[in-house]
């Protein structure tokens, strides 16, 4: 799909306001995470200078924590600091550690020992050769570490969005959920113009600290201690209006979204259905009750909401049925959708505290879906037809759908698919890979607006393999135990939405360009849930 220089400039002026505020929720969380690195990692970089074991096993830690991946990392950290800004910036924190340990490490190793000892000579004490001699021919190396620290930090921080905290990598999220590219684009040159920024601004510092000794030749121009002087007082009042920016945009932006006595925190998987019901159940409950909600919206997937639940990170979210019975409880596949929600209903409850809706009506269910021009070449309008053809097709679905024993390995196992190849996409990217020919099948979902969007064929399932998957609002007990009112505002929810109407809004998201909280207040002012403004 193609879009001009018109398609840019609208999304930029519709999104506006959002950009700045999550620009500036950006910039703060990456600020503090490189602020705290730099405050542990330049003494402790220091330190290890003076014992080599010391070095190796500190060193060889950070080493160790900087490869584990992102997302690994984010679900380690919920169950101790809940989804949120906190865990954003932890995990920012650890992969901006290394780079400037390392560089401190380095600068200060490298020093020669005969300038130390001329410094010992002169009289200077320890305290006074560190700060007068081994630092400035240090900085060099230090300011490097915290310039590519810093710029990492940025691109790292787009993660965020999946830990709920939003930041710009939300609006690359949303752009990828709906094959939105302008709305990718922006977030991307955002955080793009925030790097480059920062490294400008760590550039005039490290110019401004270094000793013009320890500069090339070429760049050497012998300047009046006043210019110097001046230099320094730009640098350090530019750092300042950095910090007074994260603090303004921590105090101001990020803070006040729990401050209410009673905040109730919904959050959601990082797709555009969910995060619609997310709008909704956010609108009804402030709508209709005194609590102001906090939302934790993107997070990577139903496990990690369900363990955010659980530690109490959330108060609630919107899974499936048959996702909870599989995926979350461990159980066997079972095509009866009344079981299936009285087993997931009764085993949530009795083993993890958590309330389990009634179903809100609608069942997203798998359906493998193919270009028309694919079910016309291979004669394929059926799942069982599919299986036949498989050897010849290449599959791109989710890891889920590939490590699900429900799914991928059921069809492999007993209906004898083999399919030519299989990559594992992120949600949003089967449908790139499908668009562009890279794949031929994909795991879709009954409800997804990019299967109309793209003009996919959805393939009937008539071996009745995919088991039910209804929404259904998951809740923490003890919330709805201590307030029953709120447990009748939520239940107004209950079979409110069937299949046709959730297509619909999802269309009006990914196809329209309408926001999810747009479709969420006129479903729920359509549906007279909420005051008419």
């Amino acid at each position: 799909m193609s879009y001009q220089l018109i398609d840019y400039i609208t999304i930029y002026a519709k999104e506006w306001d959002n950009l700045v505020t999550e620009f500036l929720r950006h910039l703060a969380m990456t600020s503090f995470a490189v602020i705290f690195a730099l405050l542990l990692a330049v003494p402790l970089g220091i330190l290890i200078t003076h014992s080599k074991l010391l070095s190796k096993i500190i060193i060889g830690f950070a080493n160790i924590m900087q490869s584990i991946p992102c997302m690994a990392l984010l679900a380690l950290g919920i169950p101790i600091l809940h989804v949120g800004e906190t865990l954003a910036i932890f995990m920012v924190f650890v992969y901006a550690f290394l780079p400037i340990l390392k560089s401190t490490y380095t600068g200060i190793s490298s020093i020669s020992p005969v300038s130390v000892e001329v410094a010992r000579g002169i009289g200077l004490n320890r305290m006074q050769q560190l700060r007068r001699v081994k630092l400035p021919m240090a900085m060099p190396y230090i300011m490097s570490g915290i310039r590519i620290a810093a710029v990492g930090a940025v691109s790292t921080m787009t993660i965020a969005a999946f830990a709920g905290a939003k930041g710009l990598g939300w609006f690359i999220m949303l752009g990828m959920n709906s094959q939105n590219y302008p709305m990718t684009v922006m977030g991307a040159v955002a955080a793009a113009v925030m790097a480059l920024a920062l490294d400008y601004l760590l550039g005039r510092v490290e110019r401004a600290f270094t000793s013009e000794g320890l500069l090339p030749q070429n760049e050497i121009k012998n300047q009046p201690p006043k210019i110097r002087l001046r230099k320094k007082a730009v640098a350090a009042l530019l750092c300042s209006a950095l910090v007074v920016a994260s603090v303004f945009s921590y105090g101001f932006i990020i803070r006040p979204s729990g401050t209410s006595d009673k905040t109730i925190v919904v959050g959601t998987s990082n797709y555009t259905e969910v995060q619609i019901l997310g709008e909704i159940y956010t609108e009804l409950i402030e709508s209709n009750t005194d609590y102001h909600v906090e939302q934790r919206f993107g997070l990577a997937g139903a496990s990690v909401c369900f363990s955010s639940l659980e530690s109490g990170g959330i108060d609630m979210f919107v899974e499936y049925t048959g996702t909870a019975l599989m995926n979350l409880l461990g159980q066997p596949v079972d095509t009866d959708p009344n079981a299936v929600w009285n087993k997931v209903h009764d085993m949530m409850l009795e083993e993890h505290g958590i309330v389990t809706s009634k179903p809100l009506g609608f069942n997203n269910t798998y359906v493998m879906s193919v270009k028309p021009e694919t079910a016309e070449r291979y004669g394929i309008s059926t799942l069982s037809q599919l299986l036949e053809k498989s050897p010849e097709l290449s599959l791109g679905c989710t890891v889920e759908f590939i490590q699900r024993e429900d799914c991928l390995p059921l069809l492999e196992k007993d209906y004898g698919a083999k399919f030519k190849d299989v990559k594992g996409l992120d949600a949003s990217l089967r449908y790139t890979a499908i668009d562009n020919n890279e794949v031929d099948v994909v795991d879709a979902f009954a409800t997804d607006a990019l299967l109309s969007k793209l003009g996919l064929t959805m393939l009937e399932d008539d071996i009745s393999f995919f088991p039910p998957y209804y929404a259904v609002n998951f809740v923490d007990a003890d919330l709805l135990q201590a307030d029953p009112e709120l447990q009748e505002v939520l239940s107004r929810m209950d079979g409110k939405i069937d299949d046709k109407t959730m297509a619909a809004m999802n269309a009006q998201v990914d196809i329209d360009g309408m926001t999810a909280s747009e479709v969420a207040h006129h479903f729920l002012v359509e549906n007279d849930l909420v005051p008419v403004a």
